[in-house]
């Protein structure tokens, strides 16, 4: 019986190789993390020649056996113009154990790990041990084939020569997609399937008065703009500020599932139809109010900035004073609305009491968010806050840019209060794993992967709520690291495709308990190549400075002491 099932899986892979192999001439642009969660984008590797990929999986001899040859191709090719990666297509989620049989291998070659498995299925992926060489300008599969027969398409693309011999057999164990079948033979259904994804995870920001280009409110919309949700998918351009799956869970990760990926994958590779009389987009009704939480129990009004069409713009520093009535009240919620977001990149809040020249209210004092791209408004856990004093002042901050035309920003910023009387129990704490000039690195020209490192330590028992990253145009990824006072550690969160527009408070499902003397670690990197599509001047050594031109390095953390004595 096992050996029937395996004669059937291998022909229906056979089957299907035709269609896939079809779709592999031009397959797309696309993104993987690879076993160490780094992100590699294969546009990004445009200046190359070509990427060649060995089909890697756990117990494959084929791999093994193709792995020294590869490594010997990957000696002799790599310094011109290709670059060699593995890449594992079978969906199994074990990344750990991917990286020990790397390791085992001796290899440093990354394994590009393909969760959802939609960009094997579009590569037309097989089997283990063939080679697949990807042309990372063209976005289509140039050879695929055995190892040994590898080596003279790469010379023929060195030479700008097409391959003769683009499609080679290949022996190796045989990889098949149940989920791709199952699709093929029972349609995704766009009413039951697409159109709840799309309006659980698309439609808040895809609709009208959105912060979305375009809105995802019908099935006309969604098949018109199929072909780049597609794209944006396997890029993983969206969602934004998506971080990695493997590492801590999170209730603002901006993920959709593997599941979900396929779903839609594969609906819009069957022509994106519609399944139903109804549609279920043209249906939603979204809050008429512009507020998260409803209605602020009191808005500041920031006093109005004229904003110039052109021009280098210095930081604006923007007095808001707060007027309670004569009465201090205890802070739950805020949240910032920009006037004009095409403008405003960002500002930094600080919070002076009545008296006071400087923020040094203490652990009981407010904290009110500031404006930083995709961010979202900010509501404290129960009986959890801060005391904002009547006549305190919020000292704003504004980094403005300019977009070709003038504007006039008008902000105003919420504020949800605990009722009169009422005093939460608990307060937030929070440090900044932050880098400034005296401890700054100058990141090298043309540097790819320049790291740089910041640690605090948690002084008590707590639990960890959230994370934040902050960086400018070359950032390029974040990772903060737990080290435990047992000399044990645990990665908290990867950001590993860091995104300049998409600066996000990713907040824990679970708060996260560590104990007194817990260090953790922001291990930042940037890209300061000509390859990094947003760098303005890889030939510069790039300081610390507050325009976008300049870097920081903010990796915040927000935590809640378990002894909550005396705050």
């Amino acid at each position: 019986m096992h050996k029937l099932n395996l004669l059937k899986t291998s022909l229906l892979s056979i089957l299907l190789l035709p269609a896939m192999a079809a779709a592999a001439d031009r397959v797309g642009d696309f993104s993987l993390l690879d076993q160490n969660g780094l992100f590699h984008n294969m546009s990004w590797y445009d200046d190359h020649v070509a990427i060649a990929l060995l089909v890697q999986a756990n117990g494959s001899e084929a791999t093994a056996k193709a792995l020294p040859e590869f490594e010997a191709l990957k000696a002799k090719y790599d310094s011109r113009g290709i670059e060699f990666m593995m890449i594992n297509p079978m969906g199994l989620l074990d990344r750990d154990a991917v990286l020990l049989e790397v390791a085992a291998w001796g290899t440093e070659i990354p394994v590009l790990m393909d969760d959802a498995r939609v960009i094997s299925e579009s590569l037309g992926i097989d089997k283990t041990g063939e080679v697949i060489i990807y042309n990372p300008k063209s976005f289509g599969v140039e050879y695929r084939g055995p190892v040994a027969d590898s080596e003279l398409a790469l010379q023929q693309l060195i030479a700008g020569k097409p391959v003769s011999a683009a499609r080679v057999a290949a022996m190796g164990s045989p990889v098949s997609y149940p989920v791709l079948q199952q699709h093929q033979q029972s349609p995704v259904s766009y009413t039951k399937d697409i159109a709840p994804i799309i309006a659980e995870s698309c439609a808040e920001c895809h609709r009208d008065g959105g912060i979305a280009p375009f809105a995802m409110d019908s099935h006309a919309m969604i098949q018109g703009w199929s072909p780049m949700i597609r794209e944006v998918l396997m890029t993983k351009r969206m969602p934004p500020g998506q971080i990695d799956s493997h590492v801590g869970e999170f209730i603002n990760d901006r993920l959709l599932s593997d599941t979900e990926v396929q779903k839609i994958i594969h609906w819009v590779d069957a022509g994106a139809i519609n399944d139903g009389g109804s549609d279920p987009l043209t249906e939603l009704n979204w809050p008429e109010s512009k507020w998260a939480f409803g209605e602020p129990d009191l808005i500041l009004q920031v006093p109005e900035q004229q904003v110039p069409a052109t021009g280098v713009l210095e930081y604006r520093h923007i007095d808001v004073a707060i007027d309670l009535g004569g009465k201090d009240r205890w802070l739950r919620g805020s949240q910032y609305i920009a006037g004009d977001r095409t403008v405003l990149h960002h500002t930094v809040n600080d919070l002076i009491d009545p008296g006071q020249k400087g923020r040094n209210g203490g652990p009981n004092q407010a904290n009110i968010t500031a404006y930083i791209p995709g961010v979202t408004p900010k509501m404290d856990p129960p009986n959890t806050g801060g005391l904002l004093r009547d006549g305190a002042v919020l000292k704003l901050n504004m980094h403005y840019t300019t977009n070709g035309k003038e504007s006039v920003d008008r902000g105003q910023i919420g504020l949800w209060f605990y009722p009169e009387g009422e005093v939460p129990e608990e307060r937030m704490s929070g440090r900044c794993a932050c880098i400034f000039t005296p401890d700054w690195s100058n990141i090298p020209p043309y540097d790819p992967s320049f790291e740089q490192s910041q640690t605090i330590t948690i002084a008590q028992d707590a639990h960890i709520y959230s994370m934040l990253p902050h960086m400018h145009f070359r950032g390029k990824s974040m990772r903060f690291v737990a080290a435990y006072p047992d000399g044990s550690s645990e990665e908290l969160i990867n950001i590993a495709n860091y995104n300049y527009n998409w600066q996000l408070t990713y907040t824990l499902a679970e708060p996260k308990f560590v104990p007194a003397g817990t260090k953790v670690t922001a291990i930042g990197t940037f890209d300061n190549s000509a390859q990094n599509p947003a760098n303005p001047d890889p030939a510069r050594s790039v300081p610390w400075g507050q325009q976008s031109w300049d870097e920081m390095f903010f990796g915040s953390v927000k935590w809640k002491n378990v002894d909550q004595g005396g705050h």
